[in-house]
């Protein structure tokens, strides 16, 4: 039958379900949480509940749609952090009682190294380049911004990360200061699209070695907006594109100065992005623009694995399958973790 992982992500607001056989995707479901967009961000205790609603039937759909049986599913991996303490309980509960009740493995997954590993997803039918190791990951997403050294499938080193906020939570923070709905990244991307990225210049960090800093920029853009506003009231409806645009640039030439930076230090020259913020059009594009000027090859990911998803924690529960890293029984959430 082959080994056969039942993944599952609950880290955020998405219950997410995917089957992996060999390597080969199955099914990835994805059910998310609408009921957060009125409050301008995730409610960590709606999101719990939520989950619980969704993760049986989520399973359930994820295993018919593979066309497996429950006695093909080899193990269960599930996200254990970083996440919502809440909602990570409600995935980590769920595969504890799936791995009694068929006898199976568990496998603790590091949502971190889940969205580094995409990139290994494998789909019948599909031609998809991976990258070899060692290769160069930069990590955007909506709460984490890091460079990853990726040496194996299961061996990963963080040589630099943000010292505050993540690059996500700076594009959700500012589009919440302009009105704008969240989240905020894939809108401010849109609307930047119509404007000009030089219309608006914003401070930007001076951090040492290959760490990242964006509060400073956040302030920086709720100040800048704050005196504007004082002359014109309608200013940010009257320049939303190029604010959009301006606030996306400068967040994408932080990303990218680190980026090249860490790149000439390791020596590294495939690179892979990974997170949320990785389907950003603009930084997809200025990596590219990079690649051609240092001679990288570039690895981006589909669209539909940058944002969180079992299929992730899937491909990574595989190869830790054969690795035989397995979780036992008492094995808790954790909110935080500092290495991956």
């Amino acid at each position: 039958m082959g080994i056969v992982i039942l993944g599952i992500e609950s880290s955020c607001d998405d219950t997410s379900a995917a089957i992996v056989k060999d390597g080969f995707l199955l099914s990835n479901v994805i059910a998310n949480q609408q009921v957060h967009q009125s409050y301008g961000g995730v409610v960590p205790e709606l999101a719990s509940r939520v989950h619980q609603q969704n993760i049986v039937p989520v399973v359930d759909t994820a295993i018919k749609q593979a066309g497996v049986a429950l006695k093909d599913i080899s193990a269960v991996a599930f996200t254990r952090g970083p996440g919502l303490l809440g909602s990570l309980l409600v995935g980590t509960s769920f595969a504890k009682g799936f791995s009694i009740g068929l006898n199976i493995p568990l496998i603790d997954v590091n949502h971190l190294q889940g969205h580094v590993l995409a990139h290994f997803i494998k789909e019948k039918g599909k031609e998809l380049d991976q990258p070899s190791f060692p290769f160069l990951s930069l990590l955007v997403s909506g709460g984490h911004t890091q460079l990853i050294v990726v040496k194996s499938y299961l061996e990963m080193e963080i040589i630099g990360q943000s010292i505050d906020d993540a690059a996500g939570e700076a594009f959700d923070k500012c589009a919440k200061v302009m009105g704008l709905p969240y989240p905020g990244g894939p809108i401010i991307d849109k609307f930047a699209q119509q404007g000009n990225p030089y219309a608006f210049k914003f401070g930007l960090p001076q951090v040492s070695d290959l760490d990242f800093s964006f509060s400073g920029l956040k302030t920086s853009f709720l100040y800048f907006l704050r005196d504007k506003i004082k002359e014109d009231s309608d200013f940010i409806t009257k320049n939303l594109p190029d604010l959009c645009a301006s606030l996306q640039n400068s967040i994408v030439q932080i990303l990218l100065d680190k980026l090249v930076k860490a790149a000439k230090l390791t020596g590294l020259a495939q690179i892979a992005l990974a997170g949320g913020v990785a389907a950003n059009s603009a930084l997809r594009n200025a990596v590219m623009q990079a690649a051609n000027e240092y001679k990288w090859q570039v690895f981006l990911p589909q669209l539909s694995y940058t944002t969180d998803n079992a299929a992730m924690i899937a491909i990574t529960g595989y190869y830790k399958y054969l690795a035989g890293h397995f979780a036992t029984h008492n094995i808790s959430p954790i909110s935080r973790i500092k290495e991956i």
